[in-house]
């Protein structure tokens, strides 16, 4: 048997530079390393010798990281895209120092060969800024530690310093909007995590910078220094040692020392700059050129004015007439440019709000609508003043109709249905800032915001200190004062809720739907509720509904439920609590209460406090034995009879009570025998509806409880 023939492995093309350009890939993709590498590198400088060349090379790299850090604090979008400044900060002052410490050693060793012993770069700045006069050259020199470390250094620093020192003092108060936004349902739980990782990051970044600026700082002290010593050190050495005359030496040692200085000076002065407008950009948005281009060439009357008085410079004796006139001719075009560029804007947005030939007939054909629907009734209304229209279009943060669609989601996930649409009107009748908001046609609440300010308050109700409108917190009637935008940063220092005013009236919003949750679901909302459920449960409707409880008995259970604030989302249970409790009796209310212990697990986590334990009030055995004695009827049909001097003993002391709890800080729940239970709570609800009622039965066997108190 021949053997198989031999194979020879393909050949393979070889690509001209292949090797090269994947070793320079593999080092770019590991910048760990680069950046280690090259930290060593300037750490090398500081001890190591370098040739002439090798310093020019230096050089030339601190003018081009200097340049792109400006370029880069000139065109990112906001200070946080560029988190990374003070550690860059950090390592092009250490490169400077670095450049200095070799540039020191070749002018004190070498300087007597002539000016070149540097390198050509120091030689170049000292040929064209001091052009052989080293006067000026130390003139320049000095003018640049000045303007770098009197004026931007320290401007620089002192509003960095000021930026960290308020945004830590107000994190407090804005980790308290972001969560009220997160339970108001405006944010989901994302955006909340997002925001408070841009605020933790954004508090981080302005304490760096405060702490960088010393770096620029200390450059510049260094920079002073080292060319004081480069001077005497090189005169004493040349005249000493080399045997230089005095003026040669004096000539030459400067010419190379000013020209170091100039060199480190310089780019020292450019990071610098970056640094002053990366940290007074801090409220802006957008690149810099943006920001400046829309602020100062957006009002053509401003720029009208400073052409006029650019133009009567001119003309005034003894003043030079063409560039004052050069500069009024610029502005006085750019005035033209811009009033014709808003005129054109204007009529874009006026052509916008002109109505579509669709429309048209639209509005035409809601003019033309039945009669009969005027008879209509809004579940809920929301009607507002004309001066509360912005918040409509979303002028100040998200559009009302999308935080109402926010609210209505929120609310189907907490109660269990999906409550009815909010009608938006205006309402020429109300005041400017005034608000109502109507439950079927009826007014059940009203306040005043103002659209264009802030509502600052303590949870506590404290006063406010600060200068501003006093108002009463529409919903929950905490005192209040209304302020400007730029009081904002003063409120969170101080500790205060800065609250928007689509909140506000967000808030009151909703508290006013979760009272009248009962009211609002209807006979067919009921029956939807019922439609709803999946395929596994429609053999426990078909059972219940209409054979044990009708539609409308049900719908009575659920709005019982409501009322107290009890979520209908686990409908399954609530139907086989009526299931159990239908085939013993018909009467709704010991129906609704024997779903409610079905739902005991639920109801015991809404009563539970922040440590995880439900607090108990209970109710005293003479005050049990009173209201079983005060029971008048037979079997099911039973209701309270107690006298009036009873009821006012009993109604002061649930006020006495639970208010003294409440300024405790802790809201307790009063604990009742089931067979009370709805009578005591049909009492309460008429003089303190916040106070939940409970009974035995509807305490989870695994809830922890406390008892802290008796009535």
């Amino acid at each position: 048997m021949a053997p198989p023939p031999a194979t020879t492995p393909p050949a393979t093309t070889a690509q001209p530079g292949g090797g090269g350009m994947a070793f320079l890939n593999a080092i770019l993709k590991r910048t760990d390393m680069l950046l280690a590498l090259g930290l060593i590198g300037i750490l090398s400088v500081l001890i190591l010798p370098m040739p002439p060349w090798l310093l020019d090379i230096g050089l030339a790299l601190s003018f081009s990281l200097s340049v792109l850090v400006l370029m880069v604090a000139l065109f990112i979008e906001r200070p946080l895209d560029f988190s990374s400044f003070p550690t860059l900060l950090l390592i092009t002052t250490m490169l400077r120092l670095a450049l200095n410490m070799a540039s020191t050693r070749l002018i004190l060793g070498h300087g007597h060969e002539g000016t070149d012993a540097a390198g050509h770069v120091i030689e170049a700045f000292g040929n064209f800024l001091m052009q052989g006069n080293t006067v000026i050259g130390i003139i320049v020199f000095i003018i640049l530690v000045i303007v770098n470390f009197v004026v931007i250094t320290k401007g620089s620093g002192r509003i960095a310093e000021v930026s960290a020192r308020f945004s830590l003092d107000s994190m407090p108060g804005k980790q308290m909007a972001i969560d009220a936004d997160l339970s108001a349902g405006l944010i989901n739980e994302d955006e909340a995590r997002r925001r408070r990782k841009d605020l933790e990051a954004e508090t981080t970044f302005f304490g760096s910078m405060d702490g960088a600026a010393k770096f620029v700082r200390g450059d510049a002290v260094a920079g002073l220094l080292i060319t004081v010593i480069n001077v005497i050190g090189g005169i004493i050495i040349g005249t000493v040692m080399m045997d230089m005359e005095l003026k040669e030496a004096g000539y030459t040692y400067t010419f190379l020392t000013i020209g170091d200085g100039l060199v480190a000076q310089i780019p020292a002065l450019i990071v610098s700059v970056a640094a002053g407008i990366l940290v007074t950009k801090s409220g802006d948005r957008g690149s810099a050129d943006k920001a400046l281009v829309k602020q100062l060439g957006g009002y053509p009357g401003a720029l009208g004015l400073a052409a006029g008085l650019m133009g009567a410079f001119a003309l005034l004796p003894g003043i030079p007439f063409m560039p004052f006139f050069a500069m009024a001719a610029i502005a006085g075009t750019g005035a033209w440019a811009t009033s014709r560029q808003n005129k054109r804007l204007a009529a874009a947005v006026a052509a916008e709000k002109l109505p579509t030939p669709q429309q048209k007939a639209d509005q035409q054909a809601a003019a033309e609508e039945p009669i009969a629907n005027v008879l209509r009734i809004d579940a809920v209304r929301l009607e507002l003043g004309y001066g509360l229209l912005p918040l409509i279009r979303g002028e100040r943060g998200a559009a009302l109709p999308e935080q109402i669609k926010a609210l209505r989601r929120q609310l189907a996930g907490e109660i269990g249905f999906v409550v009815p649409s909010v009608r938006i009107q205006d309402n020429m009748q109300l005041q400017a800032d005034t608000y109502s908001i109507r439950i079927k046609e009826i007014e059940t609440g009203k306040g005043q915001v103002k659209s264009d300010k802030l509502l600052v308050m303590t949870p506590q109700g404290a006063d406010i200190q600060m200068k501003g409108e006093p108002t009463v917190e529409p919903t929950f009637g905490l005192p209040a004062q209304w302020i400007t935008d730029s009081q904002r940063e003063e409120a969170n220092f101080k500790g205060y809720t800065v609250v928007e005013p689509a909140t506000v009236l967000m808030t009151h919003l909703t508290e006013i739907i979760k009272d009248n949750m009962a009211d609002l679901l209807s006979y067919a909302e009921t029956q939807k509720l019922l439609d709803q459920l999946g395929e596994e449960h429609k053999k426990l409707v078909a059972d219940v509904v209409p054979d044990q409880i009708s539609v409308g008995g049900l719908q009575r259970v659920l709005q019982s439920l409501l009322r107290e604030r009890v979520s209908i989302r686990d409908l399954p249970t609530i139907l086989e609590g009526v299931a159990e409790a239908g085939a013993q009796s018909r009467n709704l209310v010991l129906i609704t209460e024997h779903v409610r212990m079905r739902l005991a697990r639920y109801i015991s986590e809404g009563a539970m406090g922040d440590d995880g334990t439900i607090r108990l009030v209970t109710l005293s055995p003479e005050w049990e034995q009173a209201f079983n004695d005060a029971l008048v009827g037979q079997g099911e049909d039973k209701h309270l009879a107690i006298a009036p001097s009873k009821l006012q003993q009993f109604m002061a002391k649930v006020r006495t009570t639970f208010e003294r709890h409440a300024a405790m800080g802790e809201f307790p729940v009063l604990l009742t025998s089931p067979g009370l239970r709805p009578y005591v709570r049909s009492l309460i609800e008429r003089f303190r509806p916040s106070t939940p009622v409970l009974s035995q039965n509807e305490i989870h066997p695994k809830a922890r409880i406390k008892t802290v108190g008796q009535l």
